[in-house]
């Protein structure tokens, strides 16, 4: 394995292997870990805008298992469907989730901020439940595995991670939305008094959340509570200027993901642990000691 603190460029460029290893597998990886690093935390502050609670994210309000449920659809009703209708599928799958996910917690008293990330861990447990025994009957478990309990990136290679540029392109749209979505946040009533077309920016939001989503879970699996924790450390930090903030937060993921991805390598090597298990096991307490101290927005 070539070590990034011991690799002689020179070496790699007359070695056809060495070479090869690298801009197929070592480049392309370290490439998807950044790009979804980052685009899940963008698409997690976008949510928390959306919903204005600041304990939610894609992964814990069922949009991943929409996104996965999408794909397990086409895959048994039309497998030799292109790519891009997967993606499609897959994408308006995580969509859906969202739409009902924000459909329950309109429901739900107001004060109760607490309930809206239960709700959705709720529903997201739902559809996990409903993919997993659809791939059972279908003999597709592998795939669900994939999809929904990994995280997943030592397939990456050149040709099967370009999708998450994509993601990167939807949380880049994001940016040049910063003010609308900070406005989206303060509520239907003052965005709309603010001028605010209330509903043509939650169409983006939600169509950014998706499509992010979407592209994560088809290229390489579900990847947990980047959107939850990144976002929240930051607004302790920086407050809730998005504009500025939203930067930070890309890279912040980008670079939480990338340590969970060397620690994955590095926890049992030779053997690799999946980067999912990695970050559901830190971004779990971390989750639970947000809910704990953090200051839930209402």
């Amino acid at each position: 394995m070539i070590g990034a603190a011991s690799v002689d460029w020179a070496h790699i460029a007359s070695d056809p292997q060495a070479f090869l290893i690298v801009t197929v597998s070592r480049v392309p990886r370290t490439v998807a870990v950044i790009l979804t690093g980052a685009a899940l935390a963008v698409a997690g502050v976008v949510m928390q805008q959306i919903v204005r609670n600041r304990f939610v994210e894609p992964g814990t309000v069922g949009t991943a298992e929409g996104a996965a449920l999408g794909l397990l659809a086409v895959t048994v009703l039309a497998p030799a469907a292109p790519i891009w209708a997967k993606m499609l599928v897959a994408s308006l799958g995580a969509l859906a989730a969202t739409a009902i996910f924000l459909a329950l917690i309109r429901r739900l008293p107001p004060r109760e901020v607490l309930l809206v990330p239960l709700v959705g861990l709720v529903l997201a447990g739902v559809l996990q439940a409903g993919v997993t025994f659809i791939g059972w009957q279908t003999d597709l478990l592998q795939y669900v595995g994939i999809w929904l309990m990994t995280g997943e990136f030592s397939g990456v290679i050149a040709g099967r991670y370009e999708l998450l540029w994509i993601a990167a392109a939807a949380a880049a749209l994001a940016w040049f939305a910063a003010d609308q979505f900070a406005i989206l946040g303060l509520g239907e009533e003052a965005a709309t008094g603010l001028g605010l077309n209330h509903r043509a920016v939650m169409r983006l939001g939600l169509l950014v959340v998706s499509v992010v989503t979407a592209m994560v879970v088809v290229s390489v699996g579900m990847v947990p509570f980047v959107g939850l924790v990144v976002p929240n450390i930051v607004a302790r930090v920086m407050g809730d200027n998005l504009r500025a903030s939203l930067p930070v937060v890309a890279t912040g993921g980008a670079a939480l993901v990338l340590a969970c991805d060397l620690l994955a390598r590095l926890v049992r090597y030779p053997y690799e642990v999946p980067v999912g298990t990695v970050l559901g096991i830190l971004g779990s307490v971390l989750f639970l000691w947000l809910l704990h101290r953090a200051p839930a927005r209402g």
